[in-house]
């Protein structure tokens, strides 16, 4: 339930009230009895995280986390295979050398 910022036009005393969103705005002012409150515009809290933090990965859906973890399998075989090739044509390289000295 939010706090609501409210000031009566009659005598100026500024208060707050926390009540439900639904509920109607009050009128009658708690110090000097007039009707003639008005709620006032407040920037409010804002949002307020408290703890070590939220990420967006916090609430990755299951299929998300497959997915993802199957592409980071796939990259370190692709990764693995290119350190291979490079090895093989150094070494098929090297090879073609000495046979043709």
């Amino acid at each position: 339930m939010p706090t609501y910022e409210y000031a009566c036009t009659a005598c100026e005393y500024e208060f707050e009230a926390f009540h439900a969103i639904t509920a109607d705005p009050i009128r009658q002012c708690p110090e000097c009895g007039e009707r003639e409150v008005e709620r006032l515009i407040s920037g409010g809290a804002g949002l307020i995280f408290k703890g070590s933090g939220f990420y967006i990965t916090d609430y990755r859906s299951d299929g998300y986390k497959e997915a993802a973890k199957k592409d980071k399998e796939a990259e370190r075989g692709k990764k693995s295979d290119d350190k291979k090739s490079k090895s093989k044509k150094t070494s098929d390289a090297k090879s073609s050398d000495t046979k043709a000295a």
